[in-house]
């Protein structure tokens, strides 16, 4: 059973991601619900977001971005952070349930779930037969365990992605995992969570997981970006790692994200990666009202943000691209290395 719904936003009509937008296509978005079997057989749902001109008469091949959701948060809740991008742009988004070891909301990077990620443009594909995926322009965006599975994807599955974003990430697990018991909690989050936010956390850790990291560390390091850290190096697929030094959920992102992104590029200077630093809340950039479209705009899904300066960004000079990383010819768009940090709002 399909179900769909329109959003509706004031952007401007373009011509980029699927190379032909209709003239005059109003700039709205329809979200059609579907079903997949999951890595254990489970049934599960994802969202797929389409510009609302795109159906089975008018169905060109689309950029396709894969978008796990954050820890907790469901399908819907992911796929309502895009607004009518899609629609401004001309690309498709898929927001998966998801579905780890033993957890759904909850599935930390687990293989299986890495390994559904990767089939979502097949499943698009074969649930809605009218919806053509242009295979060499596949994304991943994600944020938070979002972040964390859109790494693992890419490092997993480097062939099947165009280009990646991942924001406030967390990158080591087994670190993640200790940092829970710090983590603040105000009065709301007292009642939803009885007051044992991170005990919770921890709790919820060990049943997808199978232990603590001190009982299963290979577990923990399996899920964790940094393992990973020479594939993302090798990869040479544009990708963009966003964090925060004011993030209160993935604790001291310098030694999460940033370290990641220093160990990448001491393993390849050249590869085509650059880095967002700024002043926001977990995951609050990864939104349309954020700066979701400024990360879009580097891999030419949607016109480019003008001048970078109005989101607050500040560019430092980018740096040549060498031979050193050899760009494959799914990677539709040209992207510089180059290390940028935000202005404190």
């Amino acid at each position: 059973m399909l179900a769909a719904a329109v959003l509706s936003c004031a952007f401007a009509p373009t011509s980029l991601g699927s190379g032909r937008i209709p003239a005059n296509a109003p700039i709205k978005v329809k979200l059609v619900h579907i079903h997949y079997r999951a890595h254990n057989g489970a049934r599960r749902g994802a969202w797929v977001i389409l510009p609302a001109w795109y159906g089975p008469h008018d169905d060109p091949p689309l950029p396709l971005v894969i978008s796990p959701h954050g820890r907790g948060v469901g399908a819907l809740a992911n796929a309502r952070l895009w607004g009518a991008l899609p629609a401004r742009g001309g690309f498709a988004v898929v927001s998966p349930g998801g579905e780890g070891r033993r957890l759904s909301l909850y599935s930390w990077g687990s293989v299986g779930q890495i390994d559904d990620l990767a089939r979502m443009p097949a499943i698009v594909h074969l649930t809605l037969p009218w919806v053509h995926v242009n295979h060499r322009r596949v994304y991943a965006f994600g944020g938070s365990m979002g972040g964390q599975e859109t790494l693992l994807l890419l490092a997993r599955h480097p062939k099947l992605l165009a280009g990646a974003a991942a924001f406030d990430a967390v990158t080591n697990l087994s670190q993640q995992y200790n940092s829970f018991k710090h983590l603040g909690c105000n009065k709301a989050c007292e009642k939803a969570w009885g007051g044992q936010l991170g005990r919770t956390l921890q709790a919820l850790a060990r049943i997808e997981i199978g232990g603590s990291p001190w009982k299963r560390p290979q577990a923990y390091a399996e899920r964790s970006p940094v393992t990973y850290v020479r594939a993302l190096a090798a990869s040479c697929v544009p990708l963009e790692l966003w964090w925060s030094v004011n993030d209160r959920v993935v604790l001291d992102e310098r030694e999460q994200t940033g370290a990641l992104y220093k160990r990448i590029m001491s393993l390849n200077r050249y590869a085509p990666l650059e880095e967002f630093v700024g002043y926001w809340r977990h995951s609050a950039e990864m939104q349309a009202q954020a700066r979701l479209p400024a990360a879009l705009a580097v891999f030419g899904l949607i016109p480019p943000v003008k001048p970078l300066s109005n989101v607050g960004v500040h560019v430092d000079a980018p740096v040549s691209l060498a031979p050193g990383c050899q760009r494959t010819s799914s990677a539709a768009h040209t992207v510089s290395t180059r290390r940028v940090a935000t202005k404190k709002r």
